[in-house]
């Protein structure tokens, strides 16, 4: 099968399970689920892809096999991105950027975490670059653990198994099998979409407000941009 380069070759999603096999998969969920250094990894196009080539029999596993392997993948790197961010606490916030930490990425996160509180640990797993960074967040704010187990179990659920499936069951049909570099571009961008209209939307609202550090919009409470909230008001978080 011959896919669409999205960049490099090493990023390319069938590049990468013909190189690795379902092990490159699955080290490539978990570091993008809660490891700093993973926001930049494939993660839906890797899982759809991953889906088709079991489907088309060219990745010679189990379907089923395949979803429980990348659920608890996902479910185990976002456990070490809570314990990593409860280690690390508010000097997070306070890391300098580098060529693979971005301290924006992390406000973003946090503003996310902010916003929607413990389902964000579900939505955020179809944000690329937010779903690294907010358990680490959750992990800062000290999130009530057995919360925490749950959303982490249903978003691993939800996006590992259900953007694996969703991969099978559409490459069984002709036209999405002929057009998959097509498929896969559609997948990027669809993914990109909500990443865009918040930085739009902080965008807007950094003009409407200017010198405003919170945004001004969303009732939002953090003392200013890479600085988390006080812990007390953190908490909050952990007591839903």
């Amino acid at each position: 099968m011959n896919t669409l380069a999205l960049g490099p070759s090493w990023l390319d999603p069938d590049y990468l399970i013909q190189t690795f096999g379902l092990i490159g998969v699955l080290v490539i969920v978990f570091a993008e689920s809660g490891l700093l250094i993973g926001f930049f990894l494939p993660g839906d196009s890797l899982l759809f892809t991953t889906g088709l080539l079991v489907t088309t029999g060219k990745l010679d596993y189990p379907l089923w096999m395949v979803c429980t392997l990348v659920v608890a993948a996902a479910v185990i790197g976002d456990q070490v991105g809570y314990l990593f961010g409860r280690k690390v606490g508010p000097a997070l916030f306070k890391r300098p950027d580098s060529k693979l930490f971005k301290q924006e990425n992390v406000e973003k996160a946090h503003e996310f975490f902010e916003k929607h509180g413990p389902k964000s640990l579900i939505l955020a797993r179809f944000v690329p670059i937010v779903r690294t960074f907010t358990p680490i967040i959750a992990g800062v704010s000290r999130m009530n653990y057995r919360s925490f187990i749950t959303f982490n179990v249903i978003g691993g659920l939800l996006w590992g198994a259900g953007v694996t499936l969703l991969g099978s069951a559409l490459g069984k049909v002709e036209f999405v099998h002929k057009h998959i570099e097509l498929i896969l571009v559609a997948i990027v961008l669809i993914s990109v979409i909500p990443v865009a209209v918040e930085l739009l939307r902080a965008r807007s609202q950094s003009k409407k407000n200017p010198g405003n550090g919170n945004g001004g919009g969303d009732g939002g409470h953090h003392d200013g941009p890479g600085t988390p909230n006080p812990p007390a008001e953190r908490g909050r978080h952990a007591k839903r």
